[in-house]
């Protein structure tokens, strides 16, 4: 009986083990760093190279190009809340879609991101006003 409750506890914590590594897709300083509107914080996730669309700008960026631009769409929209509504893909390329509201309206905010050197990069991010 002992020997059945130890591989039953051993059991349990390997599956919440797993299973938080399977939902822990999106790193928590990318969501943080929108939700405050934080283009230092949000760049240092970016790639080298990131393909950008942020109201008119819709082309490949490099990473201190693209900080600018996001920088210019926070200081216009200033955020006021951010919610991740999907996310999904596999280990080493992950994507999500999530909601931000700001005091000039509400834009779909979607990024994809690419695993190297075990860190996760942003490749491409659009934000697109909502109705």
């Amino acid at each position: 009986m002992k020997n059945f409750k130890l591989k039953l506890i051993s059991f349990v914590f390997g599956f919440f083990a797993l299973a938080t590594t399977s939902f822990a897709q999106i790193p928590d300083g990318i969501v943080t760093s929108i939700q405050n509107g934080n283009d230092v914080s949000l760049a240092a996730f970016f790639n080298e190279n990131v393909e950008l669309v942020v109201e008119s700008h819709d082309d490949v960026y490099s990473k201190s190009q693209a900080q600018q631009i996001v920088a210019e769409f926070f200081k216009s929209n200033k955020p006021k809340q951010f919610s991740i509504i999907h996310q999904g893909g596999k280990e080493d390329a992950r994507y999500a879609i999530g909601s931000l509201t700001t005091a000039t309206g509400t834009f779909r905010v979607y990024f994809l991101l690419k695993s190297k050197n075990n860190n996760s990069y942003i490749h491409q991010l659009r934000i697109e006003k909502q109705g």
